[in-house]
């Protein structure tokens, strides 16, 4: 995915009421959407080089929305994307052009189909069912991930969640409910970083998740997790990681 237009440099003064974040941007502090529900562990410090999106439309109450930030490691500076709206089409994308394996193949792919328990599924990948061979339905929800805790308890790994999410919680029992009547689901973790070497839950921040996905996956529920190349100009799936639980 490439950015439509050039994305804008400047530093974060600071993340407030979760979705509003303060900029200076070339010496004018402008106040820019924060696409992203979660803590943002690490990528709301004060003084972070970050880099805004902004869009013409008039309709828009705020022009500007928060897309990357410069986060600070051991091992170097990396971009991380914080879009939580990016995932979806970025996964969806990478399914299409056959990227992931596991996923690859079938011949239909719709998005936000619903499911559940007044809920919507990311991607529904459906085969002809008159076709030889035709596999089930798969359900894949996709999950945004750009924790990383150099100080914490597993200093390279990308973590979900960054705070506790019931809803996440909830998809899980859904995804479980589709493999017991005959379908394939399957729990995307998409980390908008390059700089992890594996997958974990955060079991300290929601050990309820933690323990939600082990049941899942007891049950048959799947999960992948893909990382991401990322620069001012694009986001890219680059590479799969090891999920470690």
């Amino acid at each position: 995915m490439r950015f439509p237009t050039p994305l804008l440099q400047g530093r974060l003064i600071r993340r407030y009421k979760r979705f509003l974040a303060d900029v200076l941007l070339d010496g004018v502090e402008v106040t820019a959407h924060v696409p992203n529900s979660g803590s943002m562990i690490g990528l709301d410090i004060p003084g972070s080089a970050v880099w805004l999106s902004r869009s013409d439309n008039p309709n828009r109450k705020l022009a500007y929305t928060l897309e990357l930030v410069e986060a600070a490691t051991p091992w170097g500076e990396g971009l991380v994307g914080v879009n939580t709206g990016h995932p979806n089409a970025l996964v969806a994308a990478a399914i299409a052009a056959g990227t992931i394996p596991e996923l690859a193949g079938y011949d239909r792919l719709r998005r936000e189909v619903k499911y559940g328990r007044n809920s919507r599924i990311d991607v529904l990948l459906e085969d002809d069912p008159a076709k030889p061979g035709a596999r089930p339905p798969t359900y894949v929800e996709v999950k945004n991930v750009h924790l990383r805790r150099p100080d914490g308890p597993h200093a390279d790994a990308a973590e979900f969640p960054d705070c506790v999410t019931a809803r996440g919680a909830k998809h899980l029992q859904e995804m479980a409910a589709m493999v017991a009547q005959g379908c394939r689901a399957v729990m995307l973790y998409l980390v908008q970083r390059g700089d992890c070497s594996h997958f974990r839950t955060a079991a300290d921040l929601d050990p309820a998740y933690h323990d939600g996905l082990r049941r899942a996956l007891d049950s048959g529920v799947e999960a992948l997790c893909w990382s991401c190349a990322i620069t001012p100009e694009s986001i890219e799936l680059d590479r799969p990681l090891p999920i470690r639980l």
